[in-house]
């Protein structure tokens, strides 16, 4: 919403600046967008006389002329053709930039003639779109005038209307609050009714559904042409493009009085009656017949845009020829059938109250955005229809001549808002200011409420009013929010104990620990394809979304690891393919209350630049390295590692699981299944890990802060290598784990040193090798003793895989 300063002055009272205007606004809660001053951009530019222009000694198209200037008198060349003796014109010194044509002038000959400055045209101005020449001016300027009071020009006021003020998108609106606010006096409104010299030849109708109440007037033998200056003027600087005097006036006042109207001429009119209605759909076919093709069209309109819209039965239409021809979208734009033109002798005026809802709909589908539209849709006062149409005949028939009819109306506005009790007190008690009751009460009526001892009854324009706490509101705005207590804010105590649950740090500890090991934290979507879903063990019907944000989103997801593949292979697309990357997030087994889960994944894309010497390090233990220290952060317990049992998305030979037993799986690693990859459009080789945060149990909490006494012996430990003879798919970390259940308190680690299969081990069979530490406690050990542990250990490693000593 744009406004001047003069088009506020004819509502208020005031010798307020722009600049006092525009902190008043700001302080009343008005959002003040921004100032545009001409008279900044034109300070340089004043008026000036032409005294002599002679022909350019050089060029047949230049005048040297002889200009009386605010500088004094200066040679000036110049190429406009009507530069005469005696032109009154707009000067340009040397250094000012020219705005219109994007130079700076600067004195340099022109033709051998140096000219002294500039003779300006409207358009380098940029005051005009066209020009002949340069400025031709009025006589009675004197020399030395700024340029932009020449023209007339003032500063132009732009702001934010929020929704709940439709008010405030006319300038009475803007007014009627800078005058409560003590910035003015408003000035009384005085309409005195337009005396109607015929009745209204035009029958209007209405169903009370498209339109509530719907007033209109015939004024017959006017003369439409170009709008007075001042009309043009005042439209142009709130940047509306004058049309003619007949619709410039009901622009003028749908930005005065946020009153929208319409005119239509009355020779283009069909018959003698005007309907407001509901759009048409397709006809409906009556018994067996077959319906023509033009039955299952919805009607149409060309609006005075150009464009045809189909009219639905949501949309209020305007109809003549007794309703049957639509002629304009009630609130949105009027149709080009009956749009005045410059022959236009006798026209119908509408002023109406269209329902805002069904307006905005219609300007949402339409996809027009109308002054009318946008006024509408936001609630125009519904008991301005009778006032604006009288204020636009009177304007009319100022401007164009004729003669009005009486004004007709058909049905009712809605009822007004009504009074509810007001306590004053309440003022101090929410919006802590303390006011007398006299400075309350004339807040408000000055507001246009009306007061009756305790009852407050809103104005018909104020229709967001509906409670106490809105008056204390108004109230606080225009007494100055800036007289509200400061009152600092209640100290709070320190909770006890750690805010965090032990979840909520392992996720932030992931997500640090991931960071630090050199990966970049994605953000995904928690949904993905459903058929990406099936290949992670997802997919579900009850996991598929009614409502997707795209149709490529329709499933929760099952895991992390496709988002990350999806991401690293669209890096790889655009040249990044070494990618490192890791998320957490929920994943969704279920739509269970239990079914969700939180992963911490990561992901490899190793595409590491080629080397000299061919060496290349695996990228596998690189990752598994980064996963136990991962799970080490996590505080997570020894796990076991087992091969062959990892979920189908994984590399069955290159790929395991860590678990505290067959049901308890908390995490799984290794390179991705190629099949997997090329379902998702992605280049492998990608490795990654999977940790199920939620599968790691909480640490139990100790009795005592202190820990325990350290267990250091001081007796020296011992090795023992064990070769077993296994099946060749068993993995050798069951080899392991039960030789490390044998005996507890003696055997202190077990690992794997040395795998063998071919000569000396049978056919489908391996040989794996063991070293064993034994730690004795309290005395050194027998042998005995040791054969003894050793036989345990052999039993034990035979008992659980089948592993016989190799000979």
């Amino acid at each position: 919403m744009k406004f001047t300063l003069s088009w506020l002055k004819e509502h208020l009272e005031t010798d307020a600046t722009i600049e006092q205007i525009v902190d008043a606004m700001t302080m009343i809660g008005l959002e003040v967008e921004g100032v545009e001053n001409p008279a900044a951009k034109l300070a340089k530019f004043s008026v000036a006389k032409v005294v002599e222009a002679v022909q350019h000694p050089n060029a047949d198209r230049l005048r040297v002329c002889q200009v009386d200037t605010v500088d004094g008198r200066k040679e000036i060349v110049c190429g406009a053709p009507n530069a005469r003796p005696g032109l009154t014109t707009i000067y340009a010194p040397l250094g000012a930039y020219v705005p219109g044509s994007g130079i700076t002038l600067e004195a340099r000959p022109v033709r051998g003639v140096v000219s002294n400055g500039m003779l300006c045209s409207a358009k380098e101005l940029e005051v005009a779109e066209e020009s002949d020449g340069i400025v031709e001016l009025s006589d009675d300027l004197s020399v030395g005038v700024p340029a932009a009071e020449a023209f007339g020009l003032e500063a132009v006021i732009d702001f934010e209307v929020t929704p709940n003020r439709p008010d405030w998108l006319g300038v009475r609106g803007i007014a009627r609050d800078l005058a409560a606010a003590g910035l003015g006096t408003l000035k009384p409104e005085i309409l005195e009714p337009v005396k109607g010299s015929f009745p209204c030849p035009v029958q209007i109708r209405v169903d009370g559904d498209a339109c509530r109440v719907f007033a209109g007037r015939v004024i017959r033998g006017v003369k439409n042409g170009p709008s007075p200056a001042w009309l043009q003027q005042r439209l142009t600087s709130v940047g509306l493009r004058p049309i003619n005097a007949l619709v410039d006036v009901t622009n003028l006042i749908s930005y005065d009085r946020a009153r929208p109207l319409h005119v239509y001429d009355r020779a283009l009119m069909v018959g003698d009656a005007i309907e407001a209605r509901l759009g048409r759909g397709p006809a409906e076919p009556s018994g067996n017949e077959q319906p023509s093709p033009a039955e299952h069209k919805d009607e149409q309109l060309i609006a005075l845009d150009g464009k045809t819209y189909d009219l639905t039965p949501e949309m209020s239409v305007i109809a003549d020829a007794d309703g049957q021809r639509p002629i304009g979208l009630g609130g949105v734009m009027g149709g080009e059938s009956t749009g005045c033109s410059e022959g236009t002798t006798d026209v119908f005026v509408e002023s109406a109250w269209f329902d805002p809802i069904r307006t905005a709909q219609t300007g949402r589908t339409t996809g027009i955005t109308s002054d009318a539209q946008y006024r509408f849709a936001r609630g125009v006062d519904p008991q301005s229809v009778v006032p604006g149409l009288e204020l636009a005949t009177k304007l009319i028939l100022e401007l164009c001549g004729g003669e009005a009819s009486e004004i007709t109306v058909a049905g009712e506005a809605p009822a007004s808002p009504q009074g509810f009790t007001f306590d004053r007190s309440y003022v101090k008690k929410l919006g802590g200011i303390d006011l007398p009751r006299e400075q309350i009460d004339g807040i408000l009526t000055k507001l246009g409420f009306e007061v009756s001892g305790e009852t407050v009854t809103p104005p018909s324009w104020r229709r967001d009013v509906e409670g106490k706490a809105d008056l204390v509101e108004e109230i606080t705005r225009i007494a100055g929010y800036d007289k509200l207590p400061a009152a600092p804010l209640p100290e709070l105590t320190s909770p006890v104990g750690g805010a965090l649950t032990v979840r909520q740090i392992r996720i932030r500890n992931a997500r640090r620990t991931l960071a630090a090991r050199g990966y970049s934290e994605a953000l995904t979507w928690s949904f993905m394809r459903q058929e990406w879903a099936k290949l992670f063990g997802g997919g579900q019907d009850e996991l598929v979304l009614s409502n997707p944000i795209a149709s490529d989103l329709d499933c929760m997801r099952p895991s992390v690891l496709p988002n990350l593949i999806e991401a690293a292979a669209r890096n790889a697309r655009k040249g990044f393919a070494d990618a490192a990357l890791f998320e957490v997030g929920p994943c969704f087994k279920g739509d269970a209350p239990g079914d969700q889960w939180t992963a911490a994944a990561a992901l490899l894309a190793p595409h590491s630049p080629r080397r000299w010497d061919g060496a290349k390090a695996d990228p596998l233990f690189e990752l598994k390295a980064d996963l136990l220290a991962l799970l080490d952060e996590l505080g997570a317990p020894q796990l076991q590692t087992v091969q062959g049992q990892s979920s189908p998305w994984w590399h069955p030979g290159r790929s395991a699981r860590l678990q505290l037993g067959p049901k308890n799986v908390v995490a799984e690693f290794g390179e991705l299944h190629p099949r997997v990859l090329k379902a998702l459009d992605a280049e492998g080789p990608m490795l990654a890990f999977e940790i199920n945060i939620e599968a790691i149990p909480e640490p139990k909490k100790k009795a005592v802060k202190t820990k325990p006494p350290a267990e250091l012996s001081a007796l020296m430990p011992l090795r023992r290598d064990f070769a077993f003879v296994v099946d060749a798919a068993t993995p050798a970390g069951e080899v392991v784990r039960p030789i490390l259940g044998a005996d507890k308190q003696l055997i202190a680690d077990a690992r794997v040193f040395d795998v063998y299969q071919g000569k000396g081990v049978p056919e489908g069979m391996k040989s794996v090798a063991v070293e064993v530490t034994v730690q004795p406690r309290e005395k050194t050990l027998t042998d005995a003793e040791i054969e003894a542990l050793s036989g345990r250990i052999v039993a034990a490693a035979e008992k659980a895989v089948g592993a016989k000593l190799r000979s």
